[in-house]
């Protein structure tokens, strides 16, 4: 495996994912050879916004933030002659809560490096979905909005409001798993492409000077079986010269590199954009 960047990388501190220690995350990611690393743990959920899952485990509790940021800077001090490590977040886009992200954004953004804006949840009038955590709650969106068409209509109209909507200075510049609404695919089927959706969200895209979450995660998924995004979207990212990052969206250790080894055009994988312009 050639000497690669993953820009997607989950730690300790996510309540849904493993125990691991960061040092091992670490520890394997040189073993592997990778020239560095962002951590990208999922950060707290808004204010007043209530988590949809059942185990209420989607962001890391605000409580734990600190402890977060802190133990990542001392890693990265501590490793710094063996790889490059970079302190992120993935930051949730849910709609209705733009001002309260923005606000937290403007408060733990000078701590961060690097970041990446997802969407997970989708509302349906005043109720909110997770989008990926799992295939029944997935069938439960479908009988919510009448069909899987409309479920993946509102996820890119939800992804399009993420990359226009204003979130301040500290916005992160790459989104991630732009086409996660596919994770159950081979269960819940469209009538639809939406390749002229997703072509649109790619032109938004790079209108802004955002960049890809090349992400290898889904190709582990059994109802998935792609990368996010697939092929035939890389190759119009490509086309539009819209930079882009691996992202193994490891939750353990033994996750880091995952899907790489699938990923087209390996050559124009890139380190995040906010670490070039410093």
């Amino acid at each position: 495996m050639s000497t690669f960047y993953d820009g997607h990388v989950h730690t300790p501190y996510c309540p849904h994912g493993t125990a691991d220690p960061l040092s091992l995350y670490i520890e394997r990611a040189i073993e592997l050879g990778l020239s560095g690393m962002t951590f990208t743990e999922h950060a707290p959920l808004p204010s007043g916004f209530i988590d949809p899952v059942p185990e209420k485990d989607s962001g890391m509790e605000l409580s734990r933030l600190s402890s977060y940021l802190d133990e990542l800077g001392a890693a990265k001090q501590y490793y710094r002659k063996a790889i490059s490590i970079n302190i992120g977040l993935e930051v949730d886009f849910i709609d209705g809560f733009e001002k309260e992200t923005k606000d937290f954004l403007n408060e733990v953004g000078p701590r961060l490096d690097d970041a990446i804006l997802s969407v997970h949840f989708i509302k349906q009038e005043s109720s909110y979905f997770c989008i990926d955590y799992s295939e029944d709650m997935f069938g439960e969106m479908v009988r919510s909005f009448g069909s899987t068409d409309k479920v993946y209509s509102a996820y890119y109209k939800t992804l399009s409001k993420s990359i226009t909507s204003d979130l301040g200075n500290y916005k992160p510049k790459r989104i991630g798993h732009m086409t996660l609404a596919q994770k159950f695919q081979k269960q819940y089927q469209t009538d639809q492409s939406y390749r002229e959706e997703i072509r649109t969200i790619l032109e938004l895209i790079k209108l802004h000077g955002y960049e890809l979450d090349y992400n290898g995660a889904g190709l582990f998924k059994p109802l998935c079986g792609e990368s996010y995004p697939p092929h035939w979207v890389m190759e119009e990212a490509i086309k539009q010269k819209i930079p882009f990052v691996y992202g193994s969206d490891a939750h353990s250790a033994k996750g880091l590199g995952q899907g790489y080894d699938k990923l087209i055009h390996q050559e124009l994988l890139s380190v995040p954009l906010s670490l070039q312009r410093k």
